[in-house]
């Protein structure tokens, strides 16, 4: 049963979601879902969240649009890719224990999440060779979690999109993405009431947040702001494991909170990391400055 409380935080959570994807394009459903799922399973809140990716994803196309041109041909295998792995996807999140789908969904999540917060860079040169299987495992990951953000930044980012196209890029696949589970969750008969009641609650929080994360990311350092959403995100993603490992007796209280903190502290020592170097190349610039100026 879902009290007043816990609605609240849902709507609280969804309202930060919806800031950091319109500030960085992506990070909506990452960042919704594991909090989410505290109170939902996948089955009853991936349907509601899937119609909202179609407005967030449409809106952060819209925006980009100029960059559309420059890699509309480089991601067309990812979007073939999508089409099969959608429909497994949406036939195992039909089919499978709930349980099981949210331990899927932190496993998947986590490891991307760190990845991207460790800065990893390693481009792939056979690019559209590669698109096929990674637009079907994406697909295939977003039908069951509607999470495709962490596995598509580091792929755009590890090769070198600039900030418009990253966006362009996504905005395109997101919402294909979107369109295509939406359709599949129709044929598999996953929309219900409860459903729908989610997406009432949450819909006035999204069309607040979105603009107003577009409006605040030009008053921040992009990168800090997208650093210290990744270390929330990792800190929320690994409490819910901690918390589904208990839900399926693989571990029990008090020690599945273990993994919890061991989190806390890889992302810690990468956050501290992070901000050593910033300030380091500050330190740098300043000093360059400096020479010039005198």
């Amino acid at each position: 049963m879902i009290t007043e409380s816990d609605l609240i935080i849902l709507v609280s959570i969804t309202l930060f979601a919806a800031a950091v994807n319109g500030a960085l394009g992506h990070g909506f459903s990452s960042m919704t879902v594991p909090v989410a799922l505290l109170f939902y399973t996948n089955r009853v809140l991936n349907p509601a969240l899937v119609l909202v990716e179609i407005f967030i994803n449409s809106y952060v196309l819209l925006i980009n649009w100029r960059g559309l041109p420059k890699v509309w041909k480089r991601v067309i295998p990812i979007l073939i890719g999508l089409v099969p792995g959608i429909i497994i996807g949406s036939y195992v999140l039909s089919s499978v224990h709930p349980g099981w789908i949210k331990f899927t969904t932190f496993a998947v999540l986590l490891p991307l999440i760190l990845l991207q917060a460790a800065g990893v860079r390693k481009p792939i040169h056979s690019e559209r060779a590669v698109g096929l299987p990674f637009g079907a495992s994406v697909g295939f990951l977003y039908s069951i979690t509607t999470i495709s953000g962490p596995p598509l930044a580091l792929m755009f980012n590890n090769q070198g999109f600039v900030k418009e196209e990253f966006r362009a890029a996504l905005g395109l696949i997101r919402v294909t993405e979107a369109l295509l589970t939406a359709t599949a969750y129709y044929f598999l008969g996953l929309y219900s009431a409860e459903s729908g009641s989610i997406l009432f609650s949450i819909a006035p929080s999204v069309l607040i947040g979105v603009p107003l994360g577009g409006y605040i990311i030009h008053r921040l350092n992009p990168e800090t702001f997208r650093r210290l959403c990744m270390s929330f995100d990792a800190w929320v993603v690994g409490f819910g494991l901690s918390r589904v490992l208990i839900e399926l007796n693989l571990v029990v209280s008090p020690t599945a909170y273990l993994f919890w903190l061991m989190v806390i502290a890889i992302d810690t020592y990468l956050l501290y990391q992070y901000f050593t170097k910033t300030r380091f190349k500050l330190f740098q610039t300043q000093k360059i400055k400096t020479v010039k100026t005198g």
